[in-house]
């Protein structure tokens, strides 16, 4: 079910079931599951996570992680203490996972195209480790900002106070696409999805899929 806002659908329902239903057609099993280092306490419980696992391969990547995800929550106005103190126990969701190859996937609607997701892009380091166009994404954000950047202006978000929604999301997304390869597991895979047909968008990157997620 979908509602409208300023020209752009927006979604009421999670458009990833459809995409999902559609890669399974192609045999391509996608299901969910939730991880310990993507919680509601941001980089710090990713860095307080991988201390945790005591893996000196985790050390680097994630300190790096750490480091440009702190930037991205003061770029975007983030409350650090409200950030600290947040519940180690509420996961966040993650789209889809190919557990095969441990691949997490994204589908992006159009309220992830924002000024907010373009300030947090402006801080990715030049080398960093996604699993799609970063600067399609940044043109995307410039294109659709106008228009999404209202979508849930008067709602709260913790951690970003009244009309935070927008700089919520932007945080999260920049979290799942920097925490997931400093985890071990390959890049996040993002796919735009404007119109909120998640089949469509299947269909849009179907070949380049089945090439990532071959055994």
């Amino acid at each position: 079910m979908l509602g409208s806002r300023q020209g752009y659908p927006v979604p009421v329902d999670d458009t990833s079931p459809e995409f999902a239903q559609a890669a399974a057609e192609d045999g391509i099993v996608l299901g969910h599951q939730s991880f310990d280092w993507l919680s509601e306490q941001g980089h710090f419980g990713l860095e307080r996570v991988a201390m945790e696992r005591r893996d000196p391969a985790l050390r680097e990547p994630v300190t790096a992680a750490v480091e440009v995800l702190s930037a991205i929550y003061s770029r975007l106005k983030g409350d650090r203490a409200v950030l600290q103190s947040a519940r180690s126990n509420l996961l966040l969701a993650v789209d889809l996972v190919h557990e095969p190859t441990g691949t997490l996937i994204e589908v992006d609607e159009a309220v992830h195209f924002t000024s907010d997701r373009l300030a947090a892009l402006d801080l990715y380091p030049p080398n960093v480790a996604v699993g799609f166009d970063l600067n399609q994404y940044k043109e995307l954000c410039r294109a659709c900002s106008a228009k999404t950047d209202g979508f849930a202006r008067g709602l709260p978000a913790k951690g970003f106070g009244f009309g935070g929604v927008q700089r919520e999301r932007a945080y999260h997304d920049a979290l799942r696409d920097l925490a997931t390869p400093a985890m071990g597991h390959p890049r996040l895979v993002r796919i735009v999805a404007l119109d909120s047909d998640g089949a469509a968008a299947y269909r849009r990157h179907r070949d380049a899929l089945l090439t990532l997620l071959a055994p």
